[in-house]
C-alpha cells in the first residue's frame, strides 16, 4: 500500500509580508530563468552579440582618451597611461548603466507573466541586472588586453575588484527600484532616463579623474554614488598608481545604502498595485 500524504494549505493574513525574503530563494529557479532569458533577448539578432559589450566601451576609450588626455592634457592616476585610467572608469559606469537602463523597464516588459503568476515581484529587475554582469565580465578580457598591451602589471589589489562590483550592483539597485516601480504607473520615466544616464557620464569621473576636483568640494562631488565605485575600481586595477579618498569614499557608500533603502521602499510599497497599474 502506498503512504497517502497530506498537505496543509495554510492562510494567514500578512503572511507573505513576514516570509517575503524567505520567498524570493524559493523562487531562485525562476530568477536563473528569466536571467538567462534577458541576457538571450538583449543580443537577440544582432550580428556580432556579444563583441557589442566590448565595442562600446572600447570606442568611448578611445574618445575619453582623446578629447580628455590629448586635447585637453590632464593628467592620469599617477604613472598609469590615461587610456587604462579612462577603462578602468569605464567598467562600473557600463555596469551602472546598462543595470538601470535594463532594470527600470523590467515590470512594463513582464506584463504579461505579473498579470498571471504569483513570485516576488523583485525577482524581475534582478535578474535584468544580470544582463549588466554579463556585459561587465565580457569587457574584462579586454581590460586584461589592454594591460597588457602597455604592459602594466596589477597588483594585489586586483583581488578586491568583487567587492567593488557588488557595490556597483548595489549602487545600480537602488535607484533602479525606484526606477521600474515608477515606471509602472508614470511612463514618461523611460523618456527621461537616457538623458540622465548620459549626463552622469560626463559629471561622474570617467574621463578624468576624481583628484582633480578641488578639495573643498570632494566631498560633495562624492555624493554622486559612482564616484567611490569608480574610485574604488581604478584602486583595484591600477594598484598603487590610483588613490581612494577615504571620506568621499565613505559618503559614496551612505548614499548607496540610502538609495538602497529608498528604493527598496518604494517597490515595496507599490509591489501589490503593480498587476493592476500594468
Amino acid at each position: 500500500m502506498s503512504a497517502v500524504v497530506h498537505e496543509t494549505l495554510i492562510l494567514e493574513a500578512g503572511r507573505t509580508e513576514r516570509h517575503y525574503w524567505r520567498e524570493l530563494w524559493r523562487y531562485r529557479d525562476l530568477f536563473l530563468v528569466l536571467a538567462w532569458r534577458d541576457v538571450a533577448v538583449h543580443y537577440k539578432q544582432t550580428i556580432i552579440g556579444l563583441a557589442w559589450a566590448v565595442l562600446r566601451p572600447f570606442a568611448t576609450m578611445m574618445v575619453f582618451t582623446f578629447v580628455f588626455g590629448r586635447l585637453a592634457n590632464l593628467p592620469a592616476e599617477g604613472n598609469a597611461p590615461y587610456a587604462l585610467m579612462v577603462f578602468a572608469g569605464l567598467l562600473p559606469w557600463q555596469f551602472f548603466s546598462t543595470a538601470l537602463s535594463e532594470s527600470s523597464g523590467s515590470l512594463v516588459d513582464n506584463s504579461n507573466l505579473i498579470g498571471k503568476v504569483y513570485f516576488p515581484r523583485l525577482i524581475i529587475p534582478m535578474a535584468s541586472v544580470f544582463v549588466a554582469l554579463v556585459d561587465l565580465l565580457v569587457t574584462l578580457s579586454l581590460l586584461a588586453a589592454t594591460m597588457a598591451w602597455y604592459r602594466f602589471t596589477p597588483s594585489w589589489q586586483l583581488l578586491a575588484l568583487p567587492l567593488f562590483v557588488v557595490l556597483a550592483f548595489l549602487a545600480s539597485l537602488g535607484p533602479g527600484l525606484w526606477l521600474t516601480a515608477m515606471n509602472v504607473k508614470y511612463r514618461d520615466f523611460r523618456y527621461v532616463l537616457p538623458f540622465v544616464v548620459q549626463l552622469g557620464l560626463y559629471v561622474s569621473p570617467v574621463g578624468f579623474s576624481s583628484s582633480l576636483i578641488p578639495d573643498d568640494w570632494r566631498l560633495v562631488y562624492s555624493l554622486n554614488p559612482m564616484v567611490g565605485v569608480i574610485d574604488g575600481f581604478r584602486w583595484a586595477v591600477l594598484g598603487d598608481q590610483a588613490r581612494i579618498y577615504l571620506p568621499g569614499f565613505a559618503v559614496s557608500c551612505s548614499v548607496i545604502v540610502i538609495l538602497l533603502f529608498l528604493g527598496l521602499r518604494k517597490f515595496r510599497a507599490m509591489e501589490r498595485a503593480f498587476a493592476d497599474l500594468i
